[in-house]
C-alpha cells in the first residue's frame, strides 16, 4: 500500500465579527488573532523529494487569507447569509484552499481555524 505525505502550514490573521442569534456576548462585534493551520496530503514527490512546495502552499494561502485580514467578516461577501462562526470560515477555507491547491497528487485534507487559544473549529470531507 503506498503511503501519503502530509504538511501543514500555519498563518494567521485579525478580524472581528459578531454572531448573529447567539445568545451571549459573541453577539456583539469583538475580534479575534485568527490561526490557521492548513494540512495538505500528496502522493507523489519530486525529483528532489518535495510534494509540495511549502513556498508555493504559503503563498496561496496567504492570498486567500489577505481577504480578511483586518476586516469585519460578517461584511465579506462570503459571509453575506450565513455566521461567520469558525466552523463556517474553516469550511470557505478548506473549499477555496481546495480549490487553488489540490492536483492529481495533491489534496488539501483539512483545515483548522482557532479563534483563540484552546478554541477552533476544522473541516474536512470524508
Amino acid at each position: 500500500m503506498p503511503g501519503i505525505y502530509e504538511i501543514y502550514v500555519k498563518d494567521h490573521f485579525a478580524a472581528a465579527h459578531s454572531l448573529k442569534g447567539y445568545d451571549g456576548n459573541c453577539s456583539n462585534m469583538h475580534g479575534h488573532n485568527w490561526i490557521v493551520e492548513t494540512y495538505i496530503q500528496c502522493t507523489k514527490l519530486d525529483k528532489i523529494g518535495i510534494g509540495v512546495d511549502f513556498r508555493d502552499a504559503k503563498g496561496i494561502i496567504k492570498d486567500v487569507l489577505s481577504k480578511f485580514d483586518h476586516t469585519t467578516l460578517n461584511e465579506v461577501p462570503e459571509f453575506g447569509s450565513i455566521n461567520p462562526t469558525s466552523e463556517n470560515l474553516s469550511r470557505f477555507l478548506y473549499t477555496e484552499l481546495s480549490r487553488r491547491l489540490n492536483t492529481e497528487h495533491i489534496t488539501v485534507s483539512k483545515v483548522m481555524v482557532f479563534e483563540s487559544p484552546g478554541c477552533g473549529s476544522s473541516y474536512q470531507e470524508v
